[in-house]
């Protein structure tokens, strides 16, 4: 657009800056619609945790305790490890790819300020975590009589657990994708432990059946935490008194969750690359 001062003599009219939430949202739309457009980064992200606990559902039938069925229970670490998914193992996977493929060299030369690629990452792992999440708990309620949570208080540890657990996990998840040296290593780096921190954190057991040196090893890491503080909201109360401490510890969860949330943060300030070793 044009302004005039006479006839005949164009001005042009400054361009408009954009403020830095909306170049936040700008990112995290275009972050979207490039998951979106992965068919298959969307079904198994948006799939596995459903799978699992169809699976699983048609396997155990029986009670783990007095009012508390195996799927009540599993559905738990189902919520933690969909959105460890979507954070820590997709991040930790794509950045490599698009750290290889010179994305990142690219997108570090232009003006935009870096931490906008950042909030970009973030807003994708919100939305996806989200929808499923919301997708999970839907099916569950239709196909397998889940009780959601009846109380405010219960909605509020629903949220802080969740909030704490996938900020942790994003942070972890963009600090190991620089253990990747190529774009086709990152799976290899990742899933590996996604799979054993699955294993050892009460997603597939029940935690207190696991061997103890086992559960000493999952409590140095958030996923045992967050299944922990997501038991605290979907199961009763009195299920407390099966958990490795007696109750289900929220002040020790909220504390694990927030240090890990520190923790992942030194690692991303001063371990981030921006390119390849061979690029320099």
């Amino acid at each position: 657009m044009t302004t005039t001062t006479r006839p005949g003599t164009p001005v042009a009219t400054p361009a408009r800056r954009l403020s830095a939430g909306t170049l936040a949202l700008r990112q995290g739309r275009l972050e979207i619609t490039q998951f979106l457009r992965s068919r298959e980064s969307v079904v198994f992200t948006m799939g596995f945790p459903i799978i699992m606990i169809m699976i699983f559902a048609a396997i155990f039938r029986d009670e783990i305790a007095p009012g508390v069925s195996f799927t009540q229970y599993f559905v738990t670490g189902m919520i933690a490890t969909g959105l460890m998914t979507v954070s820590f193992q997709n991040l930790g996977i794509w950045i490599p790819i698009e750290r290889d493929r010179g994305v990142l060299k690219r997108y570090r030369g232009t003006p935009m300020p870096k931490w906008v690629w950042f909030a970009g990452k973030v807003i994708l792992v919100v939305a996806i975590g989200l929808a499923e999440t919301a997708l999970l708990l839907a099916v569950s309620v239709a196909l397998f009589d889940l009780d959601l949570p009846g109380t405010a208080a219960r909605w509020l540890t629903f949220g802080w657990v969740s909030v704490l657990g996938i900020t942790a996990c994003t942070l972890c998840g963009i600090a190991i994708s620089s253990l990747a040296r190529t774009a086709r290593s990152g799976s290899a780096v990742v899933t590996p432990v996604a799979l054993v921190l699955q294993f050892i954190s009460g997603v597939f057991f029940v935690f207190t059946n696991l061997p103890a040196w086992m559960q000493q090893v999952a409590a140095l890491f958030p996923l045992k935490w967050m299944c922990q503080g997501l038991r605290a909201v979907f199961l009763p109360d009195s299920f407390g008194a099966h958990e490795p401490g007696g109750s289900f510890e929220l002040g020790r969860v909220a504390l694990v969750l927030a240090l890990w949330c520190v923790i992942g943060l030194v690692l991303c300030l001063t371990t981030f690359r921006w390119t390849t070793k061979r690029d320099g």
